[in-house]
């Protein structure tokens, strides 16, 4: 008889086989619109016109736009709608956060040297929260094909019963930990009961359908503090760069739950129901660069070109799993008597794997922007960026997920289109975004669209901005990367509101 085995406390482990997947990457290599609630209003149309705060993570040479010295706080709320649909069950969850999204300031040096062509300087400090983790998910449906049971034999098979019953659960790889799972909440048995057995049959019951529920939480956030230095050349030319320092912090906390209409209880043991918790945390830092350049052709013409390099990151993930099975005969007594028990394995366990590195890609945008002297104006951005280059190292670690990153993935076209009209002290501000699905097949992830507006109110030193902004993607979730891979159908709904107070000084 098999013994479940959980450690008294929480211990530390460091393994070299990991987890890290497709969505997890992609997770990190997209950003919100996020910044200022100008820069929102108008969709992140901003390359080519600067003299936002928002605007330097687009093109680094806006800063040297500004006038005068200026510092800006925001205040964002997030409103997430997720309807899934899983085996033609909809069902629907919700989550709203708020969040100080953006701080800045920027000082504004003139050249009084009249010889020179510089004109001015700028230096600016800029955070933002590029994408805001909070999330929640719930899908629910009848599954006729698949039990999570595929998920541990895919991960047992292979793996000798000896190592499953003679080591400690943080002696273990990570697919020996996930065997170690289904083996002691008795979802899988050994073909043969010896040490050097690596064959492993299920006690699901493949007669009925299976009644599965997943529900995932998220928090955290994907920020970045920019140290920018811009100048203008001449009164037609303006440069910038930035050196950004990036700060991850996310935890995902996932149940499945899963229940069979049929168990079929005859002897042996069988396991009608399986429920399966997972708690994630994922930490680290990065650097990226940004290069930019603005160019004035005419008074009412400018136009931008600007380079955002990949951001390297050096991540660690925490992870600890439980897993809780009732059935028939599942922990039999000594003289063989059969009866309807609850298992919980629980290894009592923080998983700390070894830190790996993750980059991201690169984007290269260009843009133009027409401005109606005081009164207005309208800006396009065109953006590129190829998520097939993404990829984790060490890459001897990371073979396949590499492979798949780059087979699957391709390049993503953005467009963004801003206008702004101006009454006296007023501001009135639209526009539109458009970003292409980063998969091949256009529709794991599909196009995102969006669109915003807003208001502006100028009282001199002070400014103060209103934004709301909406955007729309669809994309599957599947529940774990092997073994069950049946995905839900998840529609995605943003709704921001952001609030920005700026100061000159």
């Amino acid at each position: 008889m098999k013994k479940i085995f959980a450690l008294a406390i929480v211990s530390l482990a460091m393994t070299s086989i990991q987890a890290q997947d497709i969505n997890d990457a992609l997770r990190y290599a997209q950003t919100d619109l996020g910044g200022t609630a100008r820069f929102r209003a108008m969709s992140g149309a901003f390359g080519a016109l600067g003299g936002d705060f928002s605007a330097i993570n687009v093109n680094p040479a806006g800063s040297a736009i500004f006038a005068n010295n200026q510092v800006g706080v925001t205040l964002s709320n997030y409103n997430t709608n997720n309807s899934s649909n899983y085996f033609g069950n909809n069902s629907s969850d919700r989550r709203n956060s708020l969040d100080l999204n953006q701080a800045g300031g920027v000082f504004v040096f003139n050249n009084y040297y009249k010889k020179s062509n510089w004109k001015k300087f700028a230096f600016t400090l800029n955070y933002d929260n590029a994408k805001n983790l909070d999330n929640s998910t719930f899908s629910a449906g009848t599954n006729p094909n698949h039990s999570i049971d595929n998920y541990f034999l895919s991960y047992a098979n292979g793996v000798s019963l000896g190592t499953l019953s003679n080591n400690y659960f943080s002696d273990l790889y990570y697919n020996e930990q996930q065997a170690y799972l289904g083996y002691n909440s008795y979802i899988v048995d050994p073909t043969t009961n010896t040490n050097n057995n690596t064959s492993y049959y299920t006690n699901v019951s493949n007669a009925g359908n299976y009644y599965q529920e997943n529900r995932t939480r998220t928090t955290g956030y994907n920020s970045k503090l920019a140290f920018n230095f811009s100048g203008q050349y001449t009164d037609k030319w303006f440069f910038g760069f930035n050196l950004n320092s990036h700060f991850l912090d996310y935890r995902q906390s996932s149940s499945f739950y899963e229940s069979n209409s049929n168990p079929k209880y005859t002897s042996g043991s069988t396991v009608d129901a399986i429920h399966f918790n997972n708690d994630l945390y994922t930490y680290g830092s990065g650097f990226s660069f940004n290069l930019g350049t603005i160019f004035k052709p005419v008074k009412e013409i400018r136009l931008g070109l600007a380079y955002e390099s990949p951001t390297w990151y050096r991540l660690t993930d925490e992870l600890s799993q439980r897993v809780t099975t009732s059935g028939y005969g599942l922990n039999s007594t000594q003289d063989n008597t059969q009866y309807s028990a609850g298992i919980v394995t629980d290894p009592n366990t923080t998983m700390v794997f070894q830190p790996y590195k993750l980059q991201t890609p690169g984007k290269l945008t260009g843009s133009f922007a027409y401005l109606f002297g005081k009164r207005g104006l309208i800006s396009l951005d065109y953006a590129i960026k190829d998520y097939s280059g993404t990829k984790y190292s060490p890459t001897n670690d990371f073979t396949s997920t590499n492979a798949t990153m780059s087979n699957t993935l391709t390049k993503s076209n953005e467009i963004r289109l801003g206008a702004e009209y101006k009454i006296r002290k007023v501001s009135l501000r639209g526009g539109y975004r458009w970003e292409q699905s980063p998969y091949k097949d256009g529709k794991t992830i599909s196009d995102l669209t969006g669109y915003s507006g807003g208001l502006g109110f100028n009282f001199g030193a002070t400014k103060l901005d209103l934004a709301y902004s909406y955007a729309k993607r669809d994309y599957d979730q599947q529940f774990f990367s092997q073994g069950l891979t049946d995905a839900a159908r998840i529609k995605s709904v943003n709704n921001n509101v952001s609030l920005t107070l700026l100061f000159e000084l």
